[in-house]
């Protein structure tokens, strides 16, 4: 069965752990790492012929756009995440519209020969109470969603009544929700990112294969941040600073296990779009 490997190209100050000590404003101060890492996920995706689909982030973009070239020239699917990465629950509407079109803009600046059909909401921030977001996607001709976390633990995300398999979120919007794996009724999430590193590479083995077995595609998604353990460390809380560092120096090593071990392709080609 062929799953969705997805990447959300951003660099190591704009994720959420870290944009609570560096703020926006002083991203363009900051060693830009993401061209580095990005090009290393490319490497390893050629070396096993597989396309992905990414996420991008509009403000990486505007500054690297020979990055996002590069990235569509390699035939990987193009999709938009945002432009400051603002978190949906943080904004309202009219924010996160003026956001998208900034991004939609400078994806097209950049050169990008695809037309851009999906989006990822930063930290994953399509929830109850943002669902107001899907009519503006729908309004700049987005086709899909892949930012709802069906489940119900965490505090930043989740959508815990939300199904386990694509879906139609709204009449002409898909949703491919972040994967997990359901047992006695919990949901257990492995698809990417903190999952990834933070437990062994069995755990996402098994979980893929489980999920595959009951003939359910998955969505897996990375960051190149997380294949750079020499990125500069920030003062961050103790749990902060655990999720965003732990095992850097070991993703490498398990994503080229991962490719491996099963097929991948876009998010786009999994949903027949």
């Amino acid at each position: 069965m062929k799953n969705a490997i997805s990447i959300d190209l951003e660099d190591w100050y704009c994720a959420n752990n870290v944009t609570r000590v560096v703020k926006r404003e002083n991203w363009a101060k900051c060693e830009s790492r993401v061209g580095e890492s990005t090009r290393r996920i490319l490497d390893l995706l050629d070396k096993h012929n597989t396309r992905a689909t990414f996420f991008v982030l509009g403000w990486v973009a505007e500054r690297q756009p020979e990055l996002v070239q590069e990235v569509n020239q390699r035939g990987h699917e193009i999709a938009v995440h945002g432009y400051q990465h603002l978190l949906l629950t943080e904004i309202t509407p009219a924010e996160f519209e003026r956001d998208l079109v900034k991004a939609l803009e400078t994806l097209k600046i950049c050169g990008v020969t695809q037309g851009v059909i999906g989006f990822r909401a930063p930290s994953f921030t399509i929830v109850e109470k943002t669902r107001w977001a899907l009519k503006i996607l729908e309004k700049y001709e987005i086709k899909y969603d892949s930012s709802v976390f069906p489940v119900g633990f965490h505090p930043d995300y989740g959508f815990s009544s939300a199904p386990l398999i694509p879906y139609k979120i709204t009449g002409r919007l898909y949703e491919f929700p972040l994967s997990c794996l359901e047992v006695a009724g919990v949901r257990l999430p492995f698809s990417g990112g903190g999952y990834f590193r933070l437990l062994p590479y069995a755990y996402t083995k098994y979980c893929i294969k489980k999920c595959n077995a009951e003939g359910r595609a998955v969505v897996f998604y990375l960051h190149p941040w997380e294949l750079d353990p020499q990125q500069p460390r920030v003062k961050l809380p103790w749990l902060n600073r655990f999720r965003h560092y732990y095992n850097l120096a070991k993703t490498e090593e398990r994503l080229e296990s991962l490719l491996q071990d099963f097929q991948f392709t876009t998010v786009r080609e999994v949903l027949a779009l």
